[in-house]
């Protein structure tokens, strides 16, 4: 007799990472386009705390479930400083990264059948949360250009319904949302008695367009939950350090979810933080310099192919999400470049868009060379796939 696996489980999406990943050991020399990564380390900063943290001897004993006090006092200046938010210590939360303040989140608000409304594409590991938490994933589809449709959102809401998710600077599409949508996203989570949670892990990251922050926002604050995260912009991807900035209506629900979860993030990782946000947003924007140089080379090569692929305006991330002008699913064109071009990309369809081809293309990782290779074979392997 099979041992019972909980149903809710069958219905969570496999991690497409791994599944690509494991193509990528199978073949030899493929270059990957795939995971959202940097090519950069971290700041000497960041490294230099872990000293500071091996002097004290109680560093090694569990910490404070919200994060360690200097951390959190950090944080609190940078919010205030580049994002316009004027929050307390105390509503900062430090997570193991955004994905876990997100899962909080969604496990603090929501019971077993609420509604969650996500912008499709979505990010994947969102809509996996909320479907681990029993909840549903409430999908609105973005215009062409993947630009948030709040007629559309407004018409989504119903009685079921928590919260309102944005992603911006966008994973997978690269977009970034203006202002004026993000309030009205925002007034409308004021308007209904929902939470608006603004994923903005790659606020960095845009090139010639402003970013936004809508816990800014001073009507909303009681309707705003903010997540951000250290891994893209200060290389930080395997310290798992990211943090909330939430209603203190929700401080008690989420000490039991994160003491019960992880009691406390790694202290380590939270002393070279402080490391990290010390040396600051002039370190990240040196290395986004670079990236931004190869984001115009991969843009470049991809216009050779605008009769083969429709490539969206993408002014933030570092990302591309490719429209493939071919009957193919998105994941047999994914294993086809694998095996017989060896450069890989992640397939749409785990971002939520079923129908047509979709491919996620990652350059946050390359340097030039790299990049040109990597590219090269995708341009190649695309013109061949279609004939």
């Amino acid at each position: 007799m099979q041992e019972r696996q909980a149903l809710r489980m069958q219905s969570v999406q496999l991690p497409m990472i791994p599944i690509v990943g494991e193509l990528i050991r199978q073949h030899e020399g493929t270059i990957s386009l795939g995971q959202g990564v940097v090519g950069y380390p971290p700041p000497p900063q960041a490294i230099a705390q872990i000293s500071e943290f091996l002097s004290q001897p109680n560093n090694h004993k569990y910490q404070a479930v919200e994060g360690i006090a200097a951390l959190r006092s950090r944080i609190a200046q940078k919010l205030q400083t580049e994002n316009g938010m004027d929050v307390s210590a105390s509503q900062i939360v430090v997570t193991a990264g955004s994905n876990m303040g997100f899962l909080n989140a969604i496990l603090a608000i929501t019971d077993p059948g609420d509604e969650v409304i996500l912008q499709a594409p979505y990010y994947f590991n969102h809509e996996m949360a909320i479907t681990i938490a029993s909840c549903r994933a409430i999908i609105v589809p973005t215009d062409k250009n993947y630009q948030l449709d709040c007629n559309l959102i407004r018409a989504a809401i119903t009685e079921k319904t928590r919260a309102i998710v944005t992603v911006s600077p966008n994973n997978p599409t690269g977009v970034v949302y203006s202002e004026t949508d993000l309030q009205a996203v925002n007034q409308l989570c004021q308007q209904h008695g929902l939470y608006h949670i603004s994923d903005e892990a790659y606020e960095y990251f845009t090139y010639g367009v402003p970013h936004f922050s809508p816990g800014s926002i001073t009507a909303g604050r009681d309707n705003t939950i903010s997540l951000f995260s250290l891994s893209k912009a200060y290389g930080f991807a395997s310290w798992r350090i990211g943090y909330m900035v939430v209603p203190a209506n929700l401080l008690e629900s989420l000490q039991k979810i994160q003491d019960t979860n992880v009691i406390c993030p790694a202290v380590v990782s939270q002393y070279a933080a402080i490391g990290a946000l010390d040396a600051g947003k002039a370190y990240c924007q040196k290395q986004i310099a670079a990236i931004a140089e190869v984001r115009e080379l991969v843009l470049h090569e991809l216009s050779s192919i605008s009769h083969l692929c429709t490539v969206p305006p993408a002014n933030g991330a570092f990302y591309f999400l490719l429209n493939v002008h071919t009957d193919q699913t998105s994941m047999e064109v994914v294993e086809r470049l694998i095996r017989e071009y060896r450069v890989a990309v992640l397939p749409g369809s785990t971002f939520g868009l079923e129908t047509g081809c979709y491919l996620r293309v990652a350059y946050g990782a390359l340097d030039r060379e790299t990049a040109i290779a990597g590219i090269g074979r995708l341009i190649d392997g695309l013109k061949h796939i279609q004939m």
